[in-house]
């Protein structure tokens, strides 16, 4: 039950060691944060792990087991997941809450008010502990655990210093104040060694108790605080939680209930007295009269409100209270009693019918001869005091004599014992007391220092002073003959309490003073709430919450502040709007009030020297001027463009909208250009007026297709000139440049411009059998090629004879020249003549090649003959570093060892 309101401990604080102690939800010690934290990806696991089971069990031995623990696991992180999700919806419901109690004010809260919301939030939940019914209350239980969870609302009386949430600390049991653990020790060891008025001596083994700081609820040695434990004494040393109240484990209280009822305390571990019992039983009212009903057992007496009617004690009257508990009241009627003796009469209340008057009763007694002396009484007087056996005043000699006789002294010794317990009267039978021993004995004084002869009834004091200090440690005792139980010091302390306001009005003691009695009574600025904290603690101690209203008057022109709490210092500035009426315009001021903000001012008197202080920073409280109006007004701009909404206060400055004026000039080709202006002799919002700018712009109307010339008139209205310019280009040959009129060639057809192109001279290409075209400058190929008619030469293939064809028959292949004889002969002479000239050359090709080697062999031979000259051996001889190099290479290879031993020692 307790467990299933607390949210998940999401970082893992291991402290599951009691099944009903804090973070033992979920039964791990710290398992909780660690399956919270990604519960959709583990149930995504798990579940491929169930799936894929029934191929995993031939195959492993215990899957079962894993199985099942699988299971677990995953209910284990639903579990988990759902108290997370709880817990993150009772912060989002603290938090909306919060938001909703600030939002009516429209100021910011203050830190007190964020511990107040979490005070409620634990507040109601030790509430759903005790009991689901709306209207329990906790009483004083309420107020002591506000205190707890509020910062600085609780303060050790012995050190003034406030306790803080992880602080050890003890509670009385009288008064429920808290005390810091080592406040209390110091408390209570400084209390054993103040004295009291017994001594030592007398009650040596005698135990010195303490008391409580506050309430002085005695307590004894064994009683001082050790151990820091909850409020319930369950857990030792319990860990702050800022989910619960401070030093409380959370668990349920348990204590047994004031008064004894038989019931223990249903709400969590808390400070101060457990509430009254929640539980329900069936009584009836006190006097029995009405049916038994349904009350709660902390509250089962009540009453019906009818008078009681029981009859009183006086057996007279009856009982005219409403229904009450215990014995009714004494009857409140009056009635007329006699005395007991009778003697008197008076009216009296009747709950008091024996009363006696001051008459003695002076009835004759049976002796007949003495008269009774007692008081007003009832009844018999009895016999008479002096009839019977008497005796002597010694009580030695025994007499029987009547009553009218006095009995006599007799002769022997008194020898009763006197007052000092020692000796005895040595006077003869005597009436009367027997008087002061005079015997003379040797007495010593109390402090023992002295001894001498006295009379036994008188005590010998010597006149040594005692130099004993008392029980406060700080005055001497000073008393003459002091036997060793000094008196008590009776100085007035006069020491300054912890207060630092009052000083100790006890005698003077041991230890440190009792904290300051006295309260301090703090209020909140309107004086209605009040609370009483300890003399001292007003310093660190916050002002009340006060629910009321301020009532500070207004400093604006409003008639009243917005709502909100009492408070000190300044209010709040005021959030009601304005509304006053703008200067400029009709409207009311829409911003908020601007009567009283405070303006922080800083003074612009330059500095003449070093010597002369900073410039000094004051804030005033000063009323500025409304803002310019902003309520949207419709506004046209000067060219009459468009209409827009601006502020109010920028209504009375009409400026341009910064577009083109774009009225029609007088040419209708162009607009205005200029920048939006006020328009003047315009016949309507299309025409340009008189102000506007003249079109200076040349004429930009399309131009006729392939005219690029632009149109030499200034802009003006309908079509424009045929165009008079000459378009120069070449002639289908490329040959001729030609200049044509734009106006005929754009309005030319294709037959017409190939005429206008054209030059009028022969074209100058060639045929593709290389003779020029005979035909006129025309575009594009050379019309028929083929029916060339120049005339050509052809020959015969020794081209010794020749003759003359036209060019388009030499094309066709009609045109050929056939060898003759004499070509034949010719041919056959000419080949002859070419052989004879290759056998000739040919042979002075052999001729030439063998005179070559003819030559190299006798170049050969003269090459033998020559002595051969003997090579020349070059010694080598060694270098420098090949002649040294043993003597270089040692030195080195004993640095580098020496280094590496080095090395290996310095390491």
């Amino acid at each position: 039950m307790m467990d299933s309101n607390r949210p998940v401990n999401l970082q893992g604080r291991g402290r599951g060691k009691q099944p009903g102690s804090r973070g033992a939800s979920t039964g791990k010690p710290s398992g909780a944060g660690i399956l919270v934290s990604s519960p959709s990806g583990n149930r995504s696991d798990n579940n491929n792990r169930l799936q894929t089971g029934n191929q995993e069990k031939q195959r492993h031995p215990n899957y079962s087991s894993v199985l099942q623990r699988n299971s677990q696991q995953l209910q284990l992180q639903e579990e988990a997941s759902s108290k997370f999700q709880n817990a993150a919806a009772k912060h989002k419901e603290s938090a909306q809450r919060h938001l909703s109690s600030t939002a009516g004010y429209g100021y910011e809260s203050s830190s007190e008010e964020d511990e107040t919301e979490d005070a409620n939030s634990v507040l109601d939940k030790l509430k759903s502990s005790f009991g689901r019914e709306s209207g329990c209350e906790l009483g004083r239980t309420e107020e002591y655990i506000s205190n707890t969870l509020k910062n600085k609302a609780n303060v050790c009386l012995i050190c003034i210093e406030t306790i803080k949430r992880v602080d050890p600390v003890w509670c009385c049991v009288g008064c429920y104040t808290m005390f810091h653990i080592p406040c209390i020790q110091k408390w209570v060891k400084d209390g054993v060694y103040q004295q009291t008025v017994l001594s030592d001596e007398l009650f040596p083994k005698r135990e010195q108790p303490w008391f409580c700081p506050k309430c002085r609820n005695e307590y004894q040695q064994s009683e001082c605080p050790k151990r820091y434990t909850c409020f319930c004494g369950k857990i030792e040393d319990p860990e702050p939680d800022p989910w619960l109240v401070p030093h409380s484990c959370g668990q349920v209280c348990k204590r047994r209930l004031k008064p004894e009822c038989g019931h223990t305390c249903l709400l969590l571990c808390h400070p101060g007295p457990c509430p009254s019992c929640p539980q329900t039983v069936r009584v009836s009212c006190h006097c029995r009269k009405q049916p038994p009903q349904i009350r709660r057992c902390g509250a089962s007496e009540w009453s019906c409100h009818d008078p009681c009617a029981k009859t009183l004690a006086c057996g007279k009257h009856f009982c005219s209270v409403p229904c009450h508990s215990g014995d009714c009241p004494p009857c409140p009627a009056t009635c007329v009693q006699s005395c007991l003796c009778g003697r008197h009469v008076a009216d009296r209340p009747c709950a008091d019918p024996e009363w006696r008057c001051d008459e003695i009763c002076g009835i004759a007694l049976s002796c007949g001869h003495h008269q009774c002396q007692k008081v007003c009484h009832k009844g018999d007087c009895g016999l008479c005091p002096k009839s019977g056996s008497q005796t002597c005043p010694c009580g030695k000699t025994k007499f029987d004599l009547p009553c009218t006789e006095e009995v006599q002294t007799c002769l022997e010794t008194c020898g009763k014992p006197l007052d000092c317990s020692s000796h005895f009267c040595t006077q003869r039978c005597h009436v009367g007391p027997c008087g002061t021993c005079r015997e003379l004995v040797r007495k010593k004084c109390k402090c023992g220092k002295r001894d001498k002869e006295v009379h036994c009834f008188k005590e010998f004091l010597c006149e040594t002073k005692c130099t004993k200090m008392k029980d406060c440690g700080n005055h001497q005792c000073k008393k003459k003959c002091c036997d060793g139980n000094c008196p008590p010091c009776t100085v007035t302390c006069g020491k300054t309490l912890g207060c630092h306001q009052h000083k100790c009005m006890s005698t003077c003691h041991r230890g440190p003073c009792y904290p300051c009695p006295l309260t301090i009574t703090v209020t909140c600025n309107c004086g209605n709430t009040k609370v009483s904290v300890p003399c001292g603690a007003e310093k660190f101690s916050r002002p009340p919450r006060c629910s009321l209203l301020c009532k500070k008057p207004p400093d604006c022109h409003h008639p009243t502040r917005d709502p909100h709490h009492c408070h000190f210092g300044s209010c709040p500035s005021c959030k009601q709007t304005c509304g006053k009426q703008l200067m400029t315009c009709a409207h009311l001021c829409p911003s908020k009030c601007h009567d009283a903000i405070p303006t922080k001012i800083e003074s612009n008197q330059p500095r003449v020297g070093p010597w002369e202080g900073r410039p000094t920073t004051r804030v005033e409280v000063l009323a500025l001027p409304c803002p310019p109006c902003e309520v949207p007004v419709n506004v046209t701009c000067l060219g009459q463009h468009e209409t827009i909404c601006v502020r109010c206060c920028d209504a009375a400055h009409v400026s341009s909208c910064h577009r083109q004026c774009g009225r029609l000039l007088a040419c209708g080709n162009h607009r205005c250009r200029r920048v939006c202006h006020t328009v003047e002799g315009a016949p309507d919002a299309k025409i340009a007026g008189d102000n506007c700018e003249r079109c200076e712009e040349p004429c930009s109307r399309p131009r006729p297709d392939g005219c690029s010339h632009p149109c030499l008139q200034p802009c003006h209205m309908g079509d424009c000139s045929p165009c008079v310019q000459m378009v120069r280009m070449r002639c289908h040959c490329q040959l001729v440049v030609l200049y044509v009129e734009c106006e005929r060639w754009t309005h030319a057809d294709d037959r017409e411009r190939e005429r206008l192109q054209s030059c009028q001279s022969k074209c100058p290409k060639q045929l593709p059998c290389g003779h020029q075209c005979k035909a006129i400058c025309h575009p594009g190929l050379c019309p028929n090629p083929k029916r060339c008619v120049e005339k050509v030469k052809v020959r015969c293939l020794c081209r010794r004879k020749k003759g003359e064809f036209l060019c388009n028959e030499l094309q066709s292949g009609l045109a050929k020249v056939e060898c003759d004889d004499v070509c034949r002969s010719t041919k056959e002479k000419l080949d002859k003549e070419m052989a004879e000239r290759e056998k000739t050359r040919l042979e002075e090709e052999a001729r030439r090649q063998r005179e070559e080697l003819e030559d190299f062999e006798r170049k050969v031979k003269g090459i033998k003959k020559k002595k051969q000259r003997r090579p020349r051996v070059e010694e080598d001889r060694p270098t420098f570093l090949q002649k040294y190099q043993i003597y270089i290479a040692l030195p080195v290879f004993v640095g580098f060892v020496a280094a590496f031993v080095y090395w290996l020692i310095s390491k």
